[in-house]
């Protein structure tokens, strides 16, 4: 009981343990005790206790049996419900869980479906979806069920992010596979610096600014035209597109290519001339090197392509950079060919035939023997550099010739320019599906079908990493100024005033540590769900999250997800 009274200005507390009790009938009070000497904490346990709460001690109050990693996965299933990835797989059934749970697993730690399922099982997320590498049937066949709604499910992307009239992106990539079993995997041009393995190719359709929606999975030895050809078909026909402008490199939209595109009309094409066909148009005296004194984008009709648009660009920085790895080669080339020669006149080398083997060798190391005169004769060598032919190409330096058929009313010379350069979006996206982001390669599967459908799983997961990135901009070193209109199309991107500041400072613009996009996974990850045990309740568990951090409050808001103990 307790009872205050007044006294002038100051208040006086008495605590008092009192108890009732019944005597002939009647019930009455009995003071027991008089605790208001004791602090003020104890008196509350006291006041709790008699009412019933249990009290444990210090060594025995509780124990935490187990913590699982939480708050990584609940930003990227926050970020997958967002964007409506579980009704974008299919309707709710144990392989769509499965599913969720492997393309998740790729943007936390890729892995082989085997190691995911493992590590599935040490986290929050698996453990409520009831994953794990001891079923490793179920995984696979969840796999086989996503790649069987390949098409249904791009068609939906394809319907979101690709617009009648706007840019569609697209580009080859290859990845190496184990073992020999593959029927894609062949031998063919090693994009991964990976020569003489198996790979596949694998091409990446995305809108205009990056976001991909679909893949197409090609045997190693596919070139760059034949798989334009496979992606305008997929265009046309799954997607229902027929007018849209596609964006390629200079290797992959061919004359070839290009009439095909004309074959559809609608269709329309921004790509980029080769070198020998720049130095075509300036043989041919269409292209007039003094108009760049002034300007550095010139637009011209070259009567050979009626109904096309030539874009000229002249960037001082790329010619810069051009003259000095062509200098730094010749050197390297001069360097080897210069012991080649003492080789041979130390008599080392001989017969004309052997000089020229191992002539060719050097010379095409670093691709410079066309700018070497050669001569070779039975126990001679000598070498000299062609300095009008040298000459001749370093004026071509930094430029390069965009070519379109895209209309001037539709697309702007500087606008056709930017279009041309958004094809490093899809670099990007290649990047993170071959770096730690989402590691497609090495590629394990045997089964065609099965390594299809790994690809689209790696495109799921760049589906969540590319909006991951993009809501956590302001968190990390990423430019948010990165779409924004540049003055000037032509010249160098530079990094946003907010960016360098970032990486400057190493600090967001509110002070805080600016983090990587895998760092800032990896903090949130600290925010594990506790199984906790009361050993002196019986063995009574529950389950407690740990208390967010102020940048984790921070990644959860700008997803707009809250922290949900569990996830079913």
């Amino acid at each position: 009981m307790t009872t205050r009274r007044q006294y002038k200005e100051r208040v006086y507390e008495t605590h008092l343990l009192r108890r009732s009790y019944r005597e002939g009938g009647k019930v009455k009070n009995e003071t027991v005790g008089n605790i208001s000497h004791l602090p003020a904490e104890l008196i509350e346990i006291i006041r709790r206790a008699l009412k019933g709460e249990t009290f444990l001690g210090s060594a025995e109050a509780f124990e935490i049996t187990r913590s699982l990693p939480h708050g990584d996965a609940v930003a990227v299933y926050g970020q997958a419900r967002a964007l409506g990835l579980p009704e974008l797989l299919g309707p709710a059934c144990r392989e769509r869980d499965l599913a969720l749970a492997l393309i998740i697993a790729r943007v936390l730690r890729p892995a082989s479906k085997l190691e995911s399922g493992r590590y599935l099982a040490d986290t929050s997320l698996g453990q409520d979806l009831a994953v794990s590498a001891a079923d490793p049937d179920a995984l696979y066949g969840a796999l086989d069920w996503l790649g069987a709604r390949q098409d249904a499910i791009e068609r939906v992307l394809a319907g979101r992010h690709l617009t009648p009239g706007g840019l569609v992106l697209f580009d080859l990539s290859s990845s190496y596979v184990t073992g020999t079993r593959c029927p894609l995997a062949e031998r063919g041009y090693s994009r991964d610096g990976k020569r003489g393995s198996l790979q596949i190719t694998y091409g990446l359709i995305t809108s205009a600014t990056g976001c991909p929606v679909a893949v197409r999975v090609f045997p190693g030895s596919c070139s760059d035209p034949a798989a334009f050809s496979a992606a305008l078909a997929a265009l046309r026909e799954r997607f229902g597109l027929t007018e849209v402008v596609l964006v390629g490199d200079r290797g992959m939209i061919t004359s070839a290519r290009i009439a095909e595109v004309r074959a559809h009309p609608g269709l329309s094409f921004i790509t980029a001339l080769r070198a020998p066909e720049i130095a075509a148009l300036a043989h041919g005296g269409h292209l007039q090197l003094s108009l760049f004194d002034e300007v550095d984008l010139v637009e011209l009709r070259d009567p050979a392509r009626p109904g096309e648009r030539l874009l000229v660009c002249r960037n001082p920085h790329l010619a810069g950079e051009r003259s000095r790895r062509r200098e730094d080669m010749l050197a390297a080339t001069e360097r080897d060919l210069a012991k080649l020669g003492a080789a041979v006149a130390a008599g080392r080398l001989k017969g004309a035939a052997a000089i020229g083997l191992r002539v060719g060798r050097v010379a095409n190391r670093y691709k410079m023997a066309k700018h070497f005169a050669l001569t070779i004769a039975e126990g001679h060598f000598s070498y000299a550099r062609r300095s009008a032919h040298i000459e001749a190409e370093a004026a071509l330096d930094g430029i390069y010739v965009i070519r379109t058929n895209v209309s001037a009313e539709q697309l702007g010379a500087a606008a056709v320019v930017a279009a041309y350069k958004r094809l490093s979006r899809v670099e990007d996206a290649f990047r993170s599906l071959k770096s730690i982001d989402l590691e497609i390669r090495p590629i394990y599967h045997r089964l065609e079908e099965r390594v299809r459908a790994h690809a689209f799983l790696c495109l799921l997961a760049e589906y969540l990493v590319f909006h991951l990135r993009a809501a956590w901009a302001p968190l990390t070193f990423a430019d948010e100024e990165k779409d924004a209109p540049r003055a000037d199309a032509v010249a160098k991107a530079q990094r946003g005033d907010a960016a360098e500041r970032k990486a400057r400072t190493q600090r967001t613009a509110d002070g805080a540590l600016c983090h990587s996009f895998h760092s800032l996974l990896a903090h949130l990850a600290t925010l594990t769900r506790n199984t906790i045990s009361l050993p002196a309740q019986g063995g009574l568990t529950f389950e407690q999250l740990t208390l967010p951090t102020p940048l984790q409050r921070q990644a959860f808001e700008l997803l707009g997800v809250t922290v949900p103990l569990r996830f079913t």
